[in-house]
């Protein structure tokens, strides 16, 4: 009875996972291998379909895994049906997400390409239903002919693309000598530190009509406060200001060392340090 349950719930699992997700043919990956992002000796999968793209805004209304094609209600047009594989990227809000988690989605646009007589999906953008959303990082790129913002955040490795108009708020925040120095397009420089607030634009792009300035390489800072932790074999401290109740990283070299190496958690300190477009880096420390 048991060995009949099993080779019955076995049989049932067939209709669960077709095999066609489990072959390898076309240059298809297992299914367990796609979502433990490894191809295990299968051949590199060939380049996206050459040709000139075409970006399409719209709904996507239906997402069949069986067939590799979604429904896209782009604007002004009928619905069109696009062919999509383990070569199309796909992004939610900006940042990476497997082709597994492709679901039916608003505020979606799709880079296509002519694949034969087929539409291919070269890209896939998705963006949340929510009206405004903030993203904090470090700017990745910026191309000024174009508007398009790429951000990295430090802690997931996380990154997000939004375009940026030219009548957007761009401006300096935090401290005094940083705040009011001129800021502007020039800010939007690769490892300047950014919080952005952004929008769906209705086409499947976030748009940012906000960019708060944060730190831009070669500025200094003036940080008091208290030592949350110190690791001197990494060369990092951390630290929680006084008046903002902010904290922040901050590495240091061989010359800060010998007054870090006296400093206990808990202990009150003035720290000035420069922004070098990826970390905090001390310049001076003294006991408060």
């Amino acid at each position: 009875m048991t060995k009949t349950l099993i080779g019955v719930l076995l049989a049932g699992s067939a209709f669960l996972f077709p095999s066609r997700l489990l072959s390898q043919g076309r240059g298809d990956r297992p299914l367990a291998a796609i979502a433990a992002g490894t191809t295990p000796d299968l051949p590199a999968l060939p380049a996206a379909p050459a040709g000139k793209s075409t970006v399409l805004g719209g709904d996507i209304r239906v997402v069949d895994s069986v067939r590799d094609e979604l429904t896209l209600d782009a604007l002004g047009m009928r619905p069109m049906k696009i062919r999509f594989d383990e070569r199309t990227r796909v992004f939610r809000d900006g940042q990476k997400i497997s082709l597994l988690e492709l679901r039916p989605a608003k505020h979606a646009s799709v880079q296509t390409v002519l694949d034969g007589d087929k539409v291919f999906a070269v890209s896939i953008h998705v963006l949340s239903d929510l009206p405004e959303s903030n993203f904090d990082g470090r700017i990745a790129s910026y191309r000024p002919g174009t508007g398009e913002l790429t951000i990295a955040s430090g802690d997931a490795g996380e990154t997000l693309t939004v375009l940026v108009p030219g009548d957007a708020s761009i401006a300096r925040e935090g401290q005094r000598a940083f705040s009011s120095a001129q800021s502007g397009i020039a800010d939007l420089r690769t490892g300047t530190l950014v919080s952005v607030r952004f929008r769906p634009d209705g086409n499947g792009h976030g748009i940012s009509d906000q960019v708060s300035i944060l730190a831009t390489p070669g500025a200094d800072f003036v940080f008091t406060g208290r030592i949350l932790d110190i690791d001197m074999h990494a060369g990092f401290l951390s630290l929680v200001t006084s008046q903002e109740g902010r904290s922040f990283r901050i590495s240091f070299d061989a010359a800060q060392a010998a007054a870090i190496a006296a400093l206990r958690r808990g202990d009150s300190v003035r720290l000035t340090a420069r922004y070098d477009g990826a970390h905090y880096a001390a310049t001076g420390i003294s006991p408060q």
